[in-house]
């Protein structure tokens, strides 16, 4: 039996083909080549059109099966993984009202800020485990303040999963994670927040149908089937915002164990079951995939917007043309720890929830044009989305989460040997890479809200560890000296 993984990414849509009797990817395949669009009609913004995603869905689909051949009557589920925090509308017909205002966008931090006087701090918190932010439900009420005859419109809002599972199933419907990382679950009560939902002023009825996130959530429309070339009837049967799901992938679903991603942008993902919150909401707290009444699961999440990005930024405007990641890995390499003081701060990607929500934008500091060069400006930047990883998990630490072990998938900055061992270093914890990804941990999600696996045990059975980081002792006083010279100076920043 063989389970498809679909992971809907800002950059772009990655597809796998997993077979469930050896815990293998069959192919994959993503798209586009480049980086999809991201509009900004304003400083701040951040918007892509949702059919631009679905179109690149299609796309993924035709090229992992043109070099594959599999009888696809044995595929039997779909996975859906999706960039998190956006905001979807439709109409009564089910159709865009505007482009999705996506995870990245600023433009709500005042409304959210707002919206936390108003509800007060100790009420938000201690019900929503957040201050609404940035995140969806403070999105929705811009469009209400500043785009009223658009709202008045809205049939329904989702997430950018539950948008393309829609469009494959025809079925508006959301997960309880899914609602908490819009900030609209009341964890006191175990339900939508009706005190939220009082002062956005909107029905619940505006949000979808409630189903488990591993579960039989519709089937693909005949037509959806024909346009991917599909079985007639294939099963929806998981979706995860991408960072949740990124955890399941590499198995992380209990207390103590933490994954981390580091590609546009960086996380940390702790598993807690304690309902615990930062009271500066810092980082956040989220339904885990596997949080159930009772027995609550909860991730709590660290948020860089800007990592990844930063490294693609100097490969396009600073490296040679033609220099691709691995040389750039190797030319900052040549630095020794440090930089020779030049510092490197990666928060270029909007608002920042470990600064407060605070656009600071990116810096570079200390550069002497008598000393500094490309490398030491290849080698600072790593340092510093290190640094800004660790500056949050001290903030993590006072949740409950303690890292003695990262988990994550051997792609993006983690294979630059330099970042891992700056990471590990500077936290103290052994880096764990293995061969999955995204769309794989949907995939595996698939099967197991099919229920072909039973049990989680049993759905990664086939993980492998790739590679093993351990902290450098005798690089340790070194990292460490550079880390808290970048720190006084950020905090000397954030305090203007």
């Amino acid at each position: 039996m063989f389970t498809i993984g679909y992971d809907i990414g800002s950059s772009s849509v990655k597809v796998a083909l997993f077979d469930t009797s050896n815990g293998s990817c069959i192919a994959s395949a993503y798209s586009p080549d480049e980086e999809m669009t991201v509009s900004a009609p304003q400083s701040g913004w951040a918007e892509q059109n949702p059919e631009m995603w679905w179109k690149h869905l299609k796309n993924a689909t035709k090229k992992m099966f043109s070099g594959t051949h599999i009888d696809k009557k044995n595929i039997k589920a779909i996975g859906i993984s999706y960039q998190m925090h956006g905001l979807v509308a439709v109409d009564k017909e089910l159709n865009v009202l505007r482009p999705a205002i996506i995870w990245c966008d600023s433009r709500a931090v005042e409304t959210g800020n707002r919206i936390f006087e108003d509800l007060g701090a100790e009420e938000c918190l201690s019900s929503l485990l957040n201050s609404p932010g940035n995140f969806t439900a403070s999105k929705l009420k811009w469009v209400k303040d500043n785009e009223p005859g658009l709202f008045r419109k809205i049939h329904k809002i989702m997430l950018p999963g539950d948008y393309i599972a829609m469009r494959m199933t025809g079925n508006v419907q959301t997960t309880i994670p899914g609602l908490s990382e819009g900030i609209f679950w009341d964890y006191n009560k175990n339900e939508v927040s009706g005190m939220l939902l009082n002062y956005l002023g909107i029905q619940n009825d505006m949000l979808p149908e409630i189903i488990p996130t591993f579960s039989d959530q519709g089937a693909l429309l005949e037509s959806v089937a024909n346009e991917l070339n599909l079985p007639h009837g294939l099963e929806v049967s998981y979706r995860a915002g991408d960072q949740p799901n990124n955890a399941f992938s590499l198995n992380v679903l209990e207390p103590g164990e933490v994954a981390a991603t580091a590609g546009t942008s960086g996380v940390i993902y702790g598993v807690t079951d304690k309902v615990k919150y930062d009271p500066k909401s810092r980082v956040n707290s989220f339904a885990h995939v596997n949080y159930e009444e009772g027995n609550p699961r909860i991730g709590v999440l660290l948020c860089i917007n800007g990592t990844g990005i930063l490294n693609s930024w100097l490969k396009k405007n600073v490296a040679d043309q033609g220099t691709g990641y691995e040389e750039m890995n190797k030319i900052a390499s040549r630095m020794s720890a440090g930089s020779d003081g030049l510092l490197v701060y990666p928060f270029g990607n909007g608002a920042e929830r470990v600064l407060g929500n605070r656009n600071i934008g990116s810096r570079i500091q200390n550069l002497d044009f008598n000393i500094h060069h490309k490398a030491h400006l290849f080698r600072a930047a790593q340092e510093g989305i290190a640094f800004s990883l660790k500056y949050g998990m001290d903030v993590m630490r006072d949740t409950g989460i303690e890292t003695k072990v990262i988990r994550a998938g051997n792609a993006n900055m983690f294979l630059s040997d330099l970042f891992s061992h700056t990471l590990a270093t500077l936290t103290g914890a052994v880096i764990e890479l293995y061969n999955t990804d995204g769309s794989l941990g949907a995939a595996r999600g698939a099967a197991l809200g099919t229920g072909f696996f039973r049990s989680p045990e049993e759905a990664f059975e086939g993980l492998e560890i790739v590679k093993r980081i351990e902290p450098e002792a005798e690089l340790e006083s070194q990292i460490t000296e550079a880390y808290e010279v970048w720190k006084k100076s950020l905090l000397q920043i954030i305090s203007q």
